[in-house]
């Protein structure tokens, strides 16, 4: 478990959504939300490329799964656990877009179009979504 990551992420609660952005308070879309939780977390972020509210669905690359592989330490989905980062492709043949932070066993941490950052229950149509599972590298706790 990784209490700290978990903590983080709750202090971003009712942060509105903006795409691209990734400031606590005034506005973050999912990556922004990830983002934000790092640069608390370790000092500093991962550089992240311009990116439209449509990309990768025409090249169809899984940009983001390859990005969480590198920068994430993979986990079996089994394994899910608090503060963890949880990665879903939102249709059927669609790549993976969309990142949520783990809160608890059956909730996480995310922020999405019309709802800004929120937590919800990771309810079966999102658990069915879920194609990757990370935690962040190192130890954060300390």
């Amino acid at each position: 478990m990784n209490a700290r990551v978990e903590e983080e992420a709750r202090e971003w609660l009712a942060t509105p959504y903006l795409h691209q952005a990734s400031t606590k308070g005034a506005g973050c879309d999912c990556l922004g939300l990830l983002r934000g939780v790092w640069r608390t977390v370790y000092d500093f972020e991962p550089e992240v490329p311009v990116y439209s509210p449509d990309w990768d669905e025409v090249a169809q690359e899984d940009v983001l799964w390859q990005a969480a592989r590198h920068y994430l330490v993979e986990k079996r989905l089994a394994d899910l656990d608090a503060g963890d980062v949880i990665l879903f492709r939102m249709r059927r043949g669609a790549v993976a877009k969309h990142l949520g932070i783990c809160s608890g066993s059956d909730r996480f941490i995310h922020s999405y179009s019309g709802h800004g950052v929120v937590e919800s229950r990771l309810s079966v149509p999102w658990a069915r979504r879920i194609v990757g599972l990370f935690r962040f590298p190192g130890n954060p706790e300390t």
